[in-house]
């Protein structure tokens, strides 16, 4: 232990973590609010003593963790943004678990995981009877964990310093991270500033719809989350809405956008806007299934209707793209070929900087590029070929850096799929759960279908399931870099 408190900043991080513990507790004061409001009395006791113990154990910590280096290095950047997620997992389970909805706690910690990640699996078979101050908070946590509740905690904190860089690093969901404004704490409030105008505008546009102000707020939260915990147990299909629909397909595809591009547009840079690759791949990835869906649809008579036909393709296209897993309909339902191009959504993901999930349309769009280059190198043995995105050659670093990332994937996927399968379920549902939970898409095929639920499995398999959730929210390397030997090597980084 001598040898390792000399490499990390352990009061740094206990501060930090502190900090962390605090945020997720106070954010519990709006759903105490809530079950006040509806006059769940024994709901908002709850909230009010869980907020209480976990308050004070967190000024506790900010007090007694004063750090003399203020500055944090990579490994320190890895290990608090690594226990941070774990931390508010394990916080935001207990009004799960108090509430008695869930059987056990494990039950509690894979919801609220769930939630933070932005995953949307549940362990509920009934999400209807949950008191409107716990529904509340299990939205909420999808609204928190979207943006990353640790760039909110750079934006709060400037004491930090540049030191909060790391942070921003670890938890970036994706490979490239933009720093719009000099001051790491002025690109965190950008982003958010962002993230809270696109949620009001979709509140008000559900509002507008006929929900009211409960359902609007928390299907938005959801939905700028890119999480896809409801309120009703048949998901966005409870409204019948088509308009509400529309909506909230119109946001799920704004939120799985890199929000550096909406920072651009203020700006007025539409050039740059119109010439990112991945945004153009992004949305004719939605465009061209939305239409192949469609025209499955119709031709083996799902649906009636055209309209009704490309509604219900562009929703749950743009639900699994993004990885936010709302739906308007059960489509594990929906004939093999439909389901086929479903499937082939759970490796893509939304947009680098996004609040989605997945592996990244940037990644594939490199990776594409990768097998391009090496064809053309079986004919052109001599030649010189870099890889280039967005008029910019790709580093050796970041080449395999990628590679590396679809291999580590492509592993977890069957790893998870073992563990399922070990739990005695069918190869579809293993597969398709550690898809979904890697991923952070919410439902899978067969028994975690979007009409079903992740209940019936096993305590470990919850578990592990739930950690593959935290891999894939922080891109795995954040999490599986702290396994390494190395890492806690003083001499190394």
């Amino acid at each position: 232990m001598g040898r390792i408190s000399t490499v990390l900043n352990g009061k740094l991080i206990g501060r930090i973590l502190s900090y962390i513990l605090l945020i997720t507790s106070l954010s519990m004061l709006l759903s105490l609010a809530v079950s006040l409001f509806y006059r769940e009395t024994e709901t908002a006791l709850m909230f009010l003593i869980i907020i209480a113990v976990l308050s004070a154990i967190s000024i506790a910590g900010i007090l007694f963790f004063k750090p003399i280096r203020t500055t944090l290095r990579v490994r320190d950047g890895f290990l608090v943004v690594t226990l941070s997620w774990f931390l508010m997992s394990l916080a935001g389970a207990l009004p799960f678990w108090f509430s008695g909805s869930f059987p056990t706690f494990i039950d509690a910690f894979f919801e609220s995981a769930s939630g933070f990640t932005t995953t949307g699996s549940t362990i509920l078979s009934d999400v209807e009877s949950l008191t409107k101050g716990v529904q509340f908070w299990r939205t909420f946590t999808h609204w928190l964990g979207g943006m990353g509740i640790l760039v909110f905690v750079v934006a709060l904190l400037p004491s930090l310093g540049v030191g909060g860089l790391q942070l921003i690093q670890a938890e970036a969901p994706g490979p490239t991270t933009d720093k719009l404004a000099s001051k790491l704490t002025d690109t965190a409030k950008i982003l958010y500033t962002i993230y809270l105008v696109f949620t009001a505008v979709e509140t008000v546009l559900l509002l507008l719809g006929g929900m009211d102000w409960f359902d609007a707020l928390t299907h938005s939260f959801a939905t700028m989350g890119t999480g896809g915990f409801g309120n009703y147990n048949n998901s966005i299909a409870a409204f019948d809405s088509p308009y509400i629909q529309w909506v909230i397909t119109l946001f799920m595809m704004l939120a799985g956008t890199r929000f550096t591009l909406y920072y651009l547009l203020l700006r007025r840079k539409f050039k740059e806007v119109a010439g990112d690759s991945e945004m153009k791949v992004y949305w004719l990835i939605w465009g061209a299934v939305t239409v192949l869906l469609t025209v499955i649809l119709l031709k083996e008579n799902v649906v009636p209707s055209l309209e009704e036909a490309l509604r219900l393709s562009g929703f749950q296209t743009a639900s699994l793209l993004t990885t936010t897993g709302f739906a308007t309909a059960d489509f594990d339902l929906w004939p093999a070929a439909a389901k086929m191009l479903l499937f082939l959504l759970y490796f893509i993901g939304g947009c680098a900087g996004s609040t989605g999930g997945g592996i990244k349309v940037i990644r594939l769009i490199s990776y594409f590029k990768f097998i391009k280059r090496g064809l053309y190198l079986r004919l052109h043995p001599n030649a010189v070929v870099p890889v280039k995105i967005g008029g910019k050659p790709l580093s050796q670093e970041s080449v395999s850096s990628i590679s590396t990332f679809l291999f580590f994937y492509m592993f977890l996927i069957l790893l998870g799929t073992a563990v399922v399968a070990f739990d005695g379920q069918d190869l579809v549902t293993a597969l398709s759960a550690s898809l979904a939970c890697l991923g952070n898409v919410g439902p899978g095929f067969n028994l975690v279908g979007p009409a079903c639920n992740f209940g019936f499995l096993s305590g470990f398999t919850k578990t592990f399931l739930a950690f593959l959730m935290i891999v894939g929210r922080l891109e795995l390397f954040t999490v599986l870099t702290i396994f390494m030997p190395s890492f806690w090597n003083p001499n190394k980084y």
